[in-house]
């Protein structure tokens, strides 16, 4: 759950003033940051549900760099729950004064990120190189316009409590066992809660892997034609609509991503699909119900394939920052060893890193309900799937269309007309790219 936000401010520009830099100092950090002269920086990020975690950065990474090289790196923590992505759009309209950010459905405004080809290959080579999947996502051209930061893996999250009480003894294999076992669980007063709202997580978490599992596409690999009308998508659309009623509660399908946190540690909910924040905030504040949540990899459908959708995050260089320069030494101070060991610990591995010098991290030791969400790394799709990102896929994902096609069906619209409405909207995005 999100502890604290701030909401996006103005970074004040001052005269830039040429950095004296220390000898330490500037030859542990290279010659291209020993030259800076930007005074500040204003870096947004979503929040990350895990408080440690940017808590970490603005006392302890954030000072370290500014004690290092005088540049200080305004931190902004832009609110969680779907709103961010309109946010990053809208910096990029406006050219609003934010010089680099965590960047989601980055393909809708690529153009208007600087290249950081250098600092990703340098990045990979000194931490063990990049899991492939990630790249398909960030680069253009065989060039990186953004650098990965992790994965926020999407899982099924249970309470081994209560599925045993409903004589669920072990996580249904398929969807069809699922089903079984909600009916069961909804019986004793238990529902599931399967987010449908206009989030980006913990909706398509669940819907995208389960119309893969079913065979069907939103588009061929061409990543152009439009395939969604099928009746494989009819079939998970009305398995879809069966489990909604027979075992969820029923506001989930309007919930942004907070809300199936809030569900579930308010013991509302007894299975829900989410990343790891739910265990972290169960530890820390409700013990007793820490002990009893469980991570599980989404059920296998009819091809009896198990799919995860990969919730990649990257940061990115706004070009029309005024200090490129800056913000580049900064990305790159910040994808050196020591600085990703440590701001990856204090998030207990919410972000899974994409490279493989982490693969083995002590972080996964720690407790081994973490374990699932590495496997998600490198089996999961990107949301495109199997089509390459593109704009007009971004557009789809930030649209909501598959996600309200889905909620469409579980509020009394039927099969027929809610794949007619959605394949109508695909046609008219793909037919502008």
């Amino acid at each position: 759950m999100a502890r604290s936000t701030h909401s996006l401010r103005s970074a004040s520009r001052r005269d830039f003033l040429k950095l004296a830099a220390a000898g330490a100092a500037g030859a542990a950090l290279g010659p291209r940051l020993a030259h800076a002269k930007a005074e500040s920086l204003t870096f947004l990020r979503e929040s990350a549900y895990v408080k440690d975690f940017d808590e970490y950065f603005l006392k302890t990474m954030a000072p370290a760099y500014q004690k290092a090289t005088g540049v200080k790196i305004d931190y902004q923590i832009a609110a969680a729950g779907g709103t961010v992505v309109p946010q990053l759009v809208s910096i990029v309209e406006n050219r609003s004064p934010v010089d680099l950010a965590w960047v989601q459905v980055h393909w809708l405004y690529v153009d208007k990120l600087l290249d950081v080809h250098e600092i990703a290959e340098e990045a990979g080579k000194k931490n063990g190189g990049w899991y492939d999947n990630v790249k398909d996502q960030y680069m253009q051209n065989g060039r990186w316009k953004a650098i990965p930061h992790g994965n926020i893996g999407q899982l099924m999250v249970w309470r081994k409590d209560w599925f045993d009480e409903a004589g669920v003894k072990k996580f249904p294999e398929t969807w069809d066992e699922f089903l079984e076992a909600g009916i069961k669980l909804k019986a004793k007063g238990h529902p599931f809660g399967m987010s449908m709202g206009h989030g980006f997580a913990d909706n398509n978490g669940w819907i995208l892997p389960l119309l893969w599992s079913y065979g069907a596409r939103v588009t061929e690999k061409d990543g152009k034609t439009v395939v969604l009308d099928s009746n494989e998508t009819a079939r998970a659309v009305d398995y879809a609509r069966k489990l909604y009623k027979e075992t969820m509660i029923e506001d989930c399908v309007g919930w942004l991503d907070p809300a199936n946190n809030k569900a579930f540690l308010t013991q509302q909910i007894s299975c829900t699909n989410n990343a790891l924040s739910i265990l972290i905030s169960a530890k820390r504040d409700l013990p007793e119900l820490g002990k009893v949540v469980e991570h599980s990899l989404n059920p296998k459908g009819p091809n009896g394939q198990r799919y995860h959708f990969l919730n990649s995050v990257a940061h990115g260089i706004f070009s029309h920052t005024k200090e490129p320069q800056a913000a580049k030494d900064f990305l790159r101070w910040l994808m050196q060893p020591k600085q990703l060991n440590d701001w990856y610990a204090s998030g207990e591995t919410y972000f899974a890193p994409f490279l493989h010098g982490f693969d083995k991290a002590p972080m996964w030791n720690a407790d081994q309900r973490f374990k699932p969400f590495q496997q998600v790394v490198a089996t999961g799709r990107n949301p495109s799937w199997p089509a390459p990102p593109s704009r007009a896929s971004g557009e789809v994902f930030s649209r909501w269309v598959i996600a309200d096609m889905i909620a469409k069906a579980c509020t009394g619209q039927s099969t027929k007309a809610v794949i007619a409405d959605a394949t109508g909207q695909l046609k008219e995005i793909y037919r502008r790219a």
